[in-house]
């Protein structure tokens, strides 16, 4: 009960902290955002660098005043808009000017038709897609969030862009601040793979490595929110959570668009914080309530690594509550033993009739060499997740394959090429001749 209490506290200061900010926070242009809403309670707050709810602590969200109209009038604007995720500026909160601004524009990225990957998981021609987020200017698609946050961060005047991560988001925060002009100082755990530690330190901002995991990062970077030495930063996964978790909405307004405005039956999505996977039922939702889509059923299927895998042990067994554990798998991206959108997860698996489930190490690796092999997308490890869990639920039966499936490759492999080297690497060494060729058998 101490433990309890004690936390429970911590969550109240921290709340206090960031409703006191909000008064310099007002008249702010974020577009159709009209306020934030607790998840919880349902209180609402003006617009502001705030996170959580000051009656009952529970995390904030934005609500819209959202178009109203011809769906089709809107269809044709969204249409009309860049090919990037400034197209559907009338559903973020941003200004309608956005796309004036200095941003990396990320977002319109491919959905590949995966009939090579359908044949060898058995799934019907023509119904299996992956959302290859790799193609986005850092490579991942925490470059959709970021250009979010950095909007809201000029909204609020703040002049250093920040985060916890895990690898993709240190990157994109990284790059993110370079183009926009602002100074940026991410933190990372102090194992994390080499590409992503270079990724985020070559855009000369500073990159601080912390002794420990990333719930450890994320309590630090808690801690310097409510101190003076964090004035004037933003942290994009923090103070900014709000507005940052709505650019995962873009990749249910893309994923629609590019099925000719149609939902897709199925989805499966990786699983760190949550965050993304409750954000793209957002987006469906919002796309049925303004008429651009069909309503009908969907299902959500979450995909975590068996060596982080919270929500999914919680989904298993009946629970709704998501007991946090110490991260082990080779999917640090992944790595969040203490998932904050967990819980909401288990509802929108439970809603939707999907399901949230779990694969090993090895299955991971596979899974990234059969996406290679047969789509030619090098995923990074949260791809081989969804791909292997994907696998696993048809073998199970609870993925139907004469379904329109869409799958979510989050990352370039190049970004963890540990995870495949060990197994991979030259066919054969020869010497350069053609009887050499001929003795390897390869003629």
């Amino acid at each position: 009960m101490a433990k309890r209490a004690m936390r429970k506290m911590r969550r109240k200061g921290l709340a206090s902290m960031a409703v006191q900010t909000v008064a310099t926070a007002k008249n702010v242009d974020l577009g159709p955002a009209s306020a934030l809403s607790c998840r919880e309670c349902g209180e609402r707050f003006e617009l502001g660098p705030i996170f959580a709810c000051e009656l009952c602590f529970g995390p904030l969200e934005i609500a819209y005043d959202l178009p109203s109209g011809d769906p089709e009038a809107l269809r044709k604007q969204i249409e009309a808009g860049p090919t990037n995720i400034w197209r559907y500026a009338p559903l973020l909160p941003v200004p309608a000017d956005v796309a004036d601004k200095p941003n990396l524009n990320p977002g319109w990225t491919k959905l590949v038709q995966a009939d090579n990957l359908a044949r060898e998981l058995g799934v019907e021609p023509g119904k299996l897609f992956v959302k290859d987020d790799s193609g986005n200017p850092t490579h991942s698609f925490k470059d959709r969030v970021v250009a979010q946050a950095i909007e809201a961060a000029r909204a609020f005047g703040f002049t250093t862009l920040s985060c916890s991560s895990t690898g993709n988001l240190a990157g994109a925060v990284a790059a993110a601040a370079a183009r926009a002009g602002f100074r940026s100082c991410v933190f990372i755990p102090h194992d994390l793979e080499q590409g992503k530690v270079v990724m985020a330190a070559i855009y000369g901002g500073d990159l601080v490595g912390i002794e420990g995991n990333y719930d450890d990062v994320n309590r630090f970077c808690s801690e310097l929110i409510g101190d003076p030495l964090g004035e004037g930063w933003g942290f994009t996964n923090v103070n900014l959570r709000p507005y940052y978790a709505e650019g995962s909405k873009t990749l249910a307004y893309e994923i629609c668009e590019q099925l000719g405005w149609r939902l897709p039956d199925q989805l499966v999505i990786p699983i760190a914080s949550g965050s993304q996977l409750t954000k793209i039922d957002k987006g469906l939702q919002e796309l049925i309530k303004l008429g651009l889509v069909e309503d009908k059923p969907y299902k959500i299927f979450g995909a975590q690594a068996e060596g982080c895998s919270p929500v999914s042990t919680a989904f298993k067994g009946g629970h709704d509550v998501v007991r946090p554990q110490k991260p082990n798998t080779i999917a640090k991206s992944l790595a969040i033993g203490n998932p904050a959108d967990g819980p909401y997860v288990l509802d929108i698996a439970r809603r939707t009739g999907g399901a949230v489930e779990d694969v090993n190490d090895e299955q991971v690796v596979d899974a990234i060499k059969l996406l290679a092999r047969t789509e030619g997308i090098f995923a990074e490890t949260a791809g081989g997740v969804t791909v292997g869990v994907t696998k696993k639920l048809i073998e199970a039966g609870a993925l139907d394959p004469s379904l329109t499936t869409v799958v979510l490759n989050t990352g370039d492999g190049l970004k963890t090429l540990d995870a495949v080297a060990p197994t991979t690497g030259p066919t054969a060494t020869i010497r350069p001749s053609l009887d050499a060729f001929r003795d390897a058998g390869l003629a």
